[in-house]
């Protein structure tokens, strides 16, 4: 397997840049709230097809690594930036406020995409990997569609989130309280627009020329920039957290959990393995939360476990 190294990320972008110009299909799916940004692309001995759920403030053209990584080891890949991020349409007058009307409209997006842009182009092995909420989002929409897809290789799923000092009780009222009193369209405490971090400062990952390029790319393309959330994405998201143990699937999971994460509750993904009999859980030893853009001595193990995980799942 061929595998992206950080020591020649710098000479790879133009060959990266060259794959996202000229490879990449990107065209916009209309939903009936809005469109949303996609983009796929099959090499000719394409033997598998990976469909992305990415995180919150994520989306295409954070993934242009990845994507060419898989598209070099010969898989079909496919992107859809979900609603409120990327590309895809914002639902409130400020672009920068993450927000969501109910949770499930994630899913229904994504059911939208696989019917409408995935079976349209492929009709073979399909594997739906995610990160984060795109995790959440990968799962929900597993237990609540029929679907074709072979396997789930989850990174660091969305189960459960950290609240940062409050109690998650009280983090739960405030959220509930807010979006009953018509405050749902507005920031959570604590919350602003798009600020970057340095890197020293930042929870999300180890590798410091990963992460430079990341905020490189929303620098140069304020279109892609997002916000903190709001009282109503945070109501939601309890509301979907409070009902995952009803939700059951039958399709083999991957879970990758980073050991040092500071986003998610990594509680809750040994909580949902336990009562999946398909699902593998590993954890990342050293890794912060975006493991897909760690330092590589993290990064290849993980990808090997992902391609090891697709080998396996038929």
């Amino acid at each position: 397997m061929f595998y992206s190294n950080e020591s020649e990320l710098e000479n790879n972008l133009p060959a990266i840049n060259e794959f996202y110009t000229n490879t990449l299909k990107k065209a916009y799916l209309s939903t009936a709230a809005g469109k949303l940004f996609y983009a796929y692309a099959k090499p000719k001995q394409a033997h598998t097809a990976i469909v992305i759920s990415s995180g919150r403030i994520e989306g295409l053209d954070k993934y242009k690594e990845l994507l060419w990584e898989l598209y070099c080891n010969n898989f079909a890949v496919f992107i859809v930036d979900h609603q409120g991020q990327g590309r895809s349409y914002r639902l409130l007058k400020n672009p920068h406020k993450g927000h969501i009307k109910q949770f499930e409209d994630y899913s229904h997006d994504l059911n939208q995409f696989n019917l409408e842009v995935v079976k349209q182009h492929w009709q073979g092995k399909k594997l739906l990997l995610s990160h984060s909420m795109g995790g959440a989002i990968a799962f929900d929409y597993l237990a609540r569609y029929s679907h074709d897809f072979s396997g789930a290789f989850l990174s660091a799923p969305m189960f459960d989130i950290h609240t940062k000092g409050i109690p998650k009780p009280v983090a739960q009222f405030i959220a509930a309280s807010a979006s009953l009193l018509g405050f749902s369209g507005c920031y959570a405490l604590g919350q602003s627009d798009y600020t970057p971090e340095e890197f020293a400062l930042n929870t999300l990952t180890s590798s410091q020329i990963r992460y430079d390029q990341f905020r490189a790319t929303y620098q140069q393309t304020p279109l892609l920039q997002l916000g903190g959330v709001t009282y109503g994405w945070l109501h939601t998201v309890f509301s979907f957290i409070k009902a995952l143990d009803k939700l059951s699937i039958t399709t083999p999971l991957f879970i990758a959990s980073a050991e040092n994460d500071e986003v998610v509750d990594n509680q809750a993904q040994h909580k949902l393995a336990s009562r999946h009999k398909n699902t593998l859980i590993k954890q990342f030893k050293g890794t912060k939360h975006e493991l897909f853009f760690e330092r590589d001595e993290i990064r290849q193990p993980l990808l090997t476990s992902l391609y090891k995980f697709c080998d396996s799942i038929g």
